[in-house]
């Protein structure tokens, strides 16, 4: 495998009277070994192969070096490692592990790197929903949308009774003058809004936005389309909606109880609600007094608005006194079973986990990496950083479990089990990647390989 060396070289000192030297002229040696592992995880569950079969290429196939899929890969393995950009591919082109990955070890053509470089990549990447003159790659949205329901649901070897769904939207900065940028008062920047939705850790959409909407706009077509997605498969499962006050509009309840979806939203006070509740405020603040601590009541009621809801629904709301000063609660739910305390806080509460997740997407996974000039390739490049989130989700799920890293972030398992020196021979019948004998994590990679060889 044909490599580019720099002869430059490093003084870092001596060590008793020798000199500490460097310099990048090692050859065919990476940082990323452990990735290896991604590949592992990537066979059972098909998302490359799967993902690229949602583009098709209208490129001339004698003229082309790199298909599809290796394209695809590549951007998905290259974020799982930390590289949004595609200028690193330059580099990464040449990387022993990205051309395993990829399956192809050398290029057809002389001067050629095994995997694409910036310039082809970037063409996957402004793809459209139709092929043009300049754009012979193009991609079908609904196909890559549904893709992340059927990754969720193929997930789980048992049926399961009972599922939440968490929807949220979050900001997505930006900083030039990307199609559909606005300015957002809340977030207090020019950025987008995007939709997503969880099931615990899996990821079933990833929908980019402009800012210049209610954070619950297209929740009902989204929601729509993946509760129909999952009940063709899972027709007796319980589906059971979560979200923050943003949420509790109208439509979206409205749909929910006429398609025998549950909910648990929260509701914004305002002076009507905060009245139903002055008695057990009064406690609450009474009882914090006398005890120096924070105390609450819950109260359950039947509520309605006086305009925009077209029927009476179950509020529960949490009197709360503390550090001196109220702090009142509500939610809007369609459960009966269970009592106000629990389901604020065993059930509504628990949908803080979800932040965590959007957390994983957009700093470990540059999902807010949309500086691109058009919404389109914008999307494309957030469902790019998504499925890089799914598979290293899936590693966490079929190799991690008997492991310190059963609950780590994804940027923690970069750290710790992807990002490995190796140096690696070639040789007639082996490929060998002699990893750094001090590597800390060399246990956990021992048994998530075990894991992943009989899954």
């Amino acid at each position: 495998m044909p490599t580019e060396c720099s002869a430059e070289r490093f003084d870092f000192g001596l060590v008793g009277r020798r000199e500490v030297v460097g310099s990048f002229d090692g050859g065919a040696i990476t940082s990323d070994a452990g990735a290896l592992l991604l590949g592992m995880a990537d066979r059972p569950i098909g998302l490359v192969d799967r993902l690229a079969a949602c583009f098709t290429d209208y490129r001339r196939p004698e003229l082309i070096e790199h298909r599809v899929a290796t394209l695809v890969g590549q951007r998905v393995f290259g974020i799982a490692l930390g590289y949004e950009d595609l200028n690193d591919h330059d580099e990464l082109r040449r990387d022993p592990v990205m051309a395993v990955l990829a399956g192809k070890l050398e290029a057809g053509r002389a001067n050629c790197a095994p995997v694409a470089g910036k310039s082809t990549l970037n063409r996957l990447e402004l793809s459209r929903e139709t092929a043009t003159r300049y754009h012979k790659i193009a991609h079908d949205p609904s196909a890559i949308e549904s893709l992340f329901v059927t990754l969720f649901l193929e997930a789980h070897q048992t049926l399961p009774e009972e599922i939440i769904l968490d929807i949220d939207a979050t900001d997505d900065p930006l900083h030039g003058h990307q199609e559909g940028r606005f300015f957002h008062g809340y977030y207090d920047c020019y950025c987008y809004l995007p939709l997503y939705v969880f099931c615990g850790r899996h990821l079933l959409a990833a929908k980019l936005r402009p800012a210049n909407i209610d954070a619950a706009a297209g929740a009902v077509q989204e929601i729509a389309r993946i509760v129909t997605q999952i009940r063709a498969r899972w027709p007796h499962t319980r589906i059971i909606l979560r979200a923050d006050s943003g949420f509790a509009r109208e439509a979206l309840m409205g749909w929910c109880e006429a398609n025998a979806v549950d909910y648990i939203f929260g509701l914004a006070r305002n002076a009507r609600l905060k009245g139903t509740i002055a008695a057990e405020l009064g406690e609450a603040q009474q009882e914090s007094q006398q005890t120096g601590k924070p105390a609450r009541r819950f109260k359950d009621f039947t509520w309605s608005t006086l305009k925009s809801w077209s029927r009476e629904r179950r509020v529960i709301a949490k009197a709360e006194w503390t550090r001196g000063e109220e702090n009142p609660r509500f939610i809007v739910t369609t459960l009966t079973k269970g009592d106000g305390r629990h389901l604020y806080e065993d059930i509504y509460c628990a949908r803080g986990e979800m932040e965590n997740r959007i957390k994983e997407c957009q700093i470990d996974l540059f999902a807010d990496r949309t500086s691109t000039a058009t919404m389109a390739a914008n999307q494309l490049r957030l469902w790019f950083a998504s499925m890089a989130y799914v598979l290293i989700d899936g590693t966490r799920r079929l190799a991690l479990q008997a492991t310190d890293l059963a609950d780590a972030t994804c940027g923690t398992i970069r750290r710790k089990l992807f990002k490995i020196g190796a140096l690696v021979t070639i040789s007639v019948r082996r490929i060998k990647f002699a990893m750094a004998s001090g590597c800390p994590y060399k246990a956990v990679f021992a048994t998530a390989h075990r894991a992943l060889d009989t899954a």
